[in-house]
């Protein structure tokens, strides 16, 4: 009995957490960018999202349902998680939006996860607390484990973008150094040719 109540929790984990999936997208100044899941009445929904780069790493943050009534709403956030069930059939509507910005784009990193809506047969999973305590726990840590997975994945989209941040000033200090050596050699050939002309003008008088 043990057995076939873990192997039916891990049914309903799968069944839980159909997919997850990962995006990153560039948002520009005073622009906004909406995404679409179409999804059935009692599915739940997962939202992460980061800001990777761009001004002072805020954006806004909309869903919206079927109905376009405003499910969720934040503003100038860096980062944010919301779960919620559907409350009907038809295409939910996420929205990133940089209008706050009039110069500056933005590079949000976001993962949306959708679960199938639980089922349950009649008399066969009605009833087992143990085994819903089961299904419970492992729902549980397989979001834990997503979660650390999403952190992963910012934290290797971050590495990256400071890694070219640094190669990117390295480059910058380079040249300026070098611009410098050529002002200091111009100036000091500047000065010799001038203390130069400044004698032979002396002797000459």
């Amino acid at each position: 009995m043990g057995l076939h109540n873990c192997f039916s929790a891990v049914i309903i984990l799968i069944s839980f957490i159909a997919y997850s999936e990962c995006y990153f997208v560039n948002i520009d100044a005073n622009a906004e960018e909406c995404f679409f899941d179409k999804v059935t009445s009692g599915t739940k929904m997962s939202l992460m999202f980061e800001v990777a780069e761009g001004g002072f790493l805020d954006i806004d943050v909309n869903i919206f349902g079927p109905d376009d009534k405003v499910i969720h709403s934040v503003e100038r956030e860096s980062s944010g998680k919301y779960t919620f069930a559907a409350h009907m059939d038809g295409a939910y509507k996420y929205c990133f939006s940089n209008k706050m910005s009039t110069m500056t784009p933005k590079i949000v990193m976001f993962t949306v996860d959708v679960g199938d809506k639980p089922k349950q047969e009649p008399g066969e999973l009605e009833g087992d607390e143990h085994q819903n305590k089961l299904a419970e726990m492992i729902n549980e840590l397989s979001n834990g484990l997503t979660g650390v997975k999403h952190e992963q994945e910012y934290m290797e989209v971050r590495e990256r973008i400071h890694r070219a941040i640094n190669d990117n000033t390295n480059s910058r200090v380079v040249l300026w150094s070098f611009f410098e050596a050529l002002v200091l050699v111009a100036m000091t050939l500047g000065q010799v040719y001038y203390l130069k002309r400044f004698f032979e003008v002396r002797r000459v008088v």
